[in-house]
């Protein structure tokens, strides 16, 4: 299929043009959009997903969620939050949840935001309260003493995986109130990594332990 013009924040260079064939050839099921069929599809979504509605897609994407959630203290203006909502779609995330200021920096998440739940907690207080009422344990990322490197710990099904902001990392609150604090195990001279890099290698940790690939 022909490749469509960047149009939108989302779009890519691996777009689709208009449905072949026309109007007359257009799907019936009610998860396509039309106004992709007819004009093609720029959106950074996987093939399956090409010309569907957003929201036959949050809803297909609901079917199979994985049962962790990822929540980011949200103090400063860190660009790596939107990064992170992007990997937490990648990965099929239950939840993204915000602590801190509502607002946040979405341009890195490419939209993907549109198509997984995220929820607001005004502080970690609040946010702990409602990991408690689920029995969810809270993981803490971050590298401070007395950490457990991750690649030897048994993470839970259910669970929350706690990120901070880039340079600070985690509050002493959010420290504190964890059921467990874990690092990433690194081999080379810097001190720390990326904080996006560092939730997408979580992730991808929870996902080993968690997903057949058989």
């Amino acid at each position: 299929m022909p490749e469509t013009p960047q149009s939108s924040p989302e779009a890519t260079t691996h777009g689709v043009g208009p449905w072949p064939g026309g109007e007359e050839a257009w799907p019936s099921e009610t998860r396509y959009d039309r106004t992709l069929l007819e004009e093609g599809d720029s959106r950074n979504v996987i093939d399956r997903y090409r010309y569907w509605t957003m929201e036959a897609i949050v809803r297909d994407i609901d079917e199979h969620r994985h049962p962790f959630h990822v929540a980011i203290e949200n103090w400063q203006h860190d660009l790596n939050i939107g990064s992170i909502v992007r990997s937490a779609n990648a990965f099929a995330a239950d939840t993204v949840h915000i602590i801190g200021r509502r607002r946040w920096n979405k341009r890195g998440a490419m939209v993907t935001d549109r198509y997984q739940h995220v929820l607001n907690h005004p502080d970690v207080e609040t946010f702990i309260a409602w990991a408690k009422e689920r029995r969810m344990p809270v993981l803490a990322i971050d590298n401070v003493p007395g950490s457990v490197p991750i690649e030897t710990f048994d993470l839970p099904a259910r669970c929350v995986l706690l990120f901070g902001q880039e340079g600070p990392g985690l509050s002493p609150e959010a420290l504190a109130a964890a059921d467990a604090v874990l690092e990433i195990v690194q081999f080379g001279s810097t001190r720390s990594i990326n904080a996006s890099a560092a939730a997408a290698v979580v992730m991808h940790a929870w996902i080993l332990q968690h997903v057949s690939f058989a």
